[in-house]
């Protein structure tokens, strides 16, 4: 296969800076909310929730505005935003006048460029890269995720030992500072914008998703699957330092170790498509990340338990970094470019404000009926989103000529 291209290399090295430094910071906000600011439970899960929600709905109207303009500036103009609102945290803090409403501001600004340069990247990247090599590229960005979440929070944690919270997210802030500048080094021409037809709606990403069967039945998948698995984060720690009586160095253990499963699943993408087909990955790699969950509730104190636990994590990250190459690349090809940064926006959007949601619910059902039975309904849930897939091949048909 031909070499995906010295610009594809440089966006590439800016995801992977960026990714590298959000993982490095990952946390640190609430920390500094605790450890600084000295706030409540309740303040550090509103923290959170302002962050998800009023991000989600600052970003909702940026889809259209991107659809007209050329990506690279936007997801310049967005790395730019995340390293300014990111600095004033150990900028305040400095000079002693850092406040709880800051933190909440950043949270917000953050989310919401988050979605931006998400929305841009998506059709950037599809028209940077040969639609042969797609699978390969994304494939590349899944690798570097797994690898950054499995190293980025340890090394995280031992920087906020030594040198403090703030400026921890200092170097996470300059981590965008740095993806901005490799951004501006690609050199590839990009095509002419959408030009907008009729009134400007809202709407428009949503509409486009659900009028397509292989979009919309994807698009429920992962709602279905992404919400479950995000409820038991929380309430996974609660149950093995809790329940389990696991020791937290054993908890690290399976946070963060089997993102090698992420890493090998993305890796073996490419080549496991080329031999089945994207079709068929999606069926295959979407069924086998789906029972995973339903080990949680065996887990028992010991090394059993550590077992099960780690052996449920591995898999459920293997095929979800499999899968989800595949998956990008099924809704680069299966969207027009003319809609890919509203549909990328819309979905963006509705995962932070559904995968909240569900972790709020399993917060509620964990205080009403326990943990385990609590991860057997989020086990259950996984388990249907595996019959919420494209099982039929019509959903591999080329992508529908918008009409309104």
């Amino acid at each position: 296969m031909p070499s995906l291209g010295v610009d594809f290399r440089r966006l590439w090295v800016a995801y992977t800076l960026s990714a590298a430094g959000s993982a490095v910071g990952f946390g640190a906000l609430p920390l500094i909310a605790v450890l600084v600011l000295d706030v409540s439970t309740f303040q550090v899960a509103l923290l959170a929730a302002l962050s998800a929600v009023a991000g989600a709905a600052l970003a909702l109207p940026m889809g259209d505005f991107i659809e007209q303009r050329h990506k690279r500036p936007v997801m310049i103009v967005a790395d730019l935003v995340r390293f300014a609102v990111l600095i004033s945290i150990p900028v305040g803090a400095a000079l002693d006048v850092l406040t709880y409403a800051q933190l909440c501001a950043v949270g917000i600004l953050h989310a919401a460029a988050l979605i931006a340069f998400t929305a841009a990247s998506g059709a950037h990247l599809k028209a940077l890269v040969p639609a042969e090599q797609r699978t390969e590229a994304n494939g590349r960005f899944e690798q570097t995720t797994w690898i950054t979440l499995s190293v980025g929070p340890p090394v995280g944690g031992v920087l906020i030992g030594l040198i403090g919270a703030t400026f921890t997210l200092a170097l996470d802030a300059i981590s965008f500072l740095l993806s901005a500048f490799g951004i501006s080094r690609i050199r590839t021409p990009e095509p002419v914008p959408a030009e907008r037809h009729g009134k400007r709606d809202l709407t428009t990403g949503w509409r486009y998703i659900w009028r397509r069967r292989g979009l919309r039945v994807l698009f429920l998948n992962s709602q279905i699957f992404g919400g479950p698995v995000m409820m038991t984060s929380p309430l996974l720690a609660v149950f093995m330092l809790r329940d389990l009586d696991m020791p937290a160095w054993q908890y690290g253990v399976v946070l963060g170790v089997p993102c090698a499963g992420g890493v090998l699943g993305a890796w073996l993408a490419p080549r496991l498509t080329r031999r089945l087909g994207l079709h068929r990955m999606l069926l295959v790699f979407g069924v086998l990340r789906a029972p995973w969950l339903l080990l949680f509730p065996l887990a028992t104190p010991g090394v059993d338990g550590l077992i099960i636990l780690f052996v449920a994590e591995t898999g459920l990250l293997f095929a979800a970094g499999a899968f989800n190459p595949s998956f990008a690349t099924y809704r680069m090809d299966a969207t027009e470019d003319s809609h890919m940064s509203r549909v990328f926006t819309a979905w963006s959007v509705t995962s932070r404000a559904v995968q909240p949601a569900f972790m709020a619910v399993g917060g509620v059902l964990a205080g009403l009926i326990g943990l385990r039975p609590t991860f057997l309904v989020a086990g259950i849930c996984c388990l249907v989103s595996a019959a919420v897939l494209p099982w039929r091949s019509a959903a591999r048909a080329e992508p529908v000529p918008e009409t309104a």
